[in-house]
């Protein structure tokens, strides 16, 4: 997976304005479609999902003509696309799931994505580490709720299937451990819950996970507790593969914060009104 995404980046080229963009004979070699011509579906539906996002398509697809070799030394023009950053996105997201390279690059422009958002938002970057915690804990315990209700559309239905649903995802974004190991491992006690006492790169990564087996839980349909056991492990050892992919700390050698985000909480409360110390 790693090669792949260093292949991606390798095929950047620039024009004569110096921006970037990608040719879509190239991408389609990356993404292992044995034929040009099989590829055009995909480029179509890409287009299609760019316009119906609101976008020009013209501004991330422009046609060109390309020169490829045929032998001898010879070549000749053959037609070809230009395709902005954002367009290889789209034909990525609209490729075929079953081709591992299409799995692994959905996952890679999936969490480049949420780089860029969470670079863009200009407050982020502002919040000291337990402000950011408690954005983070408050969007995961939202997201949480959501996923446990699309897990019991799927056959996850009873407190003990969300806890073993819950574990496969633990599983897979900790290479193995569940949510008991995980506890002996950061030195936590039986009652502390341990998105409490997570700093804000873990805690990205677990909302990460349960975002996106929310939505692989809706878009794939996913129907029986097993099923919906193995897409929750699967995502969460595709975000490991990419935190590995991003050079970062796997989650289980993270730090354990010295405050709890019910600690954090507490402070900031007795901050607003004195009174509560009294």
């Amino acid at each position: 997976m790693n090669e792949r995404h260093e292949s991606f980046e390798e095929l950047k080229m620039t024009d004569n304005q110096g921006a970037e963009y990608w040719s879509a004979r190239r991408l389609a070699k990356l993404l292992e479609y044995s034929e040009y011509r099989h590829f055009l579906p995909v480029l179509a539906r890409a287009k299609e999902a760019c316009q119906n996002s609101g976008q020009e398509a013209e501004n991330h697809f422009e046609d060109s003509l390309g020169m490829v070799s045929i032998g001898s030394g010879a070549q000749r023009e053959l037609q070809d696309v230009k395709l902005s950053r954002y367009a290889c996105y789209l034909v990525v997201q609209n490729g075929d799931p079953s081709k591992p390279v299409i799995a692994a690059g959905q996952t890679y422009f999936a969490v480049q994505t949420r780089r860029q958002e969470l670079a863009n938002d200009g407050s982020f970057p502002q919040l000291r580490e337990d402000q950011k915690r408690i954005f983070l804990r408050n969007e995961l315990r939202e997201h949480n709720k959501q996923l446990v209700e699309v897990a019991q559309q799927a056959g996850v239905e009873s407190g003990l299937d969300f806890a073993i649903f819950q574990n496969h995802g633990y599983k897979g974004l900790y290479g193995g451990l569940d949510q008991k190991a995980i506890h002996q491992r950061k030195g936590l006690k039986k009652t502390q819950k341990i998105l409490d006492h997570m700093g804000s790169t873990e805690l990205a990564a677990n909302l990460f996970r349960a975002t996106q087996a929310e939505d692989k839980l809706v878009r794939d349909n996913v129907q029986g507790k097993g099923n919906a056991n193995q897409v929750h492990f699967e995502v969460g050892r595709k975000v490991r593969e990419t935190i590995v992919e991003l050079g970062g700390t796997m989650p289980e050698d993270l730090p354990v914060p010295e405050s709890s985000i019910k600690q954090i909480e507490s402070a900031a409360k007795r901050l607003r009104d004195p009174s509560l110390d009294e």
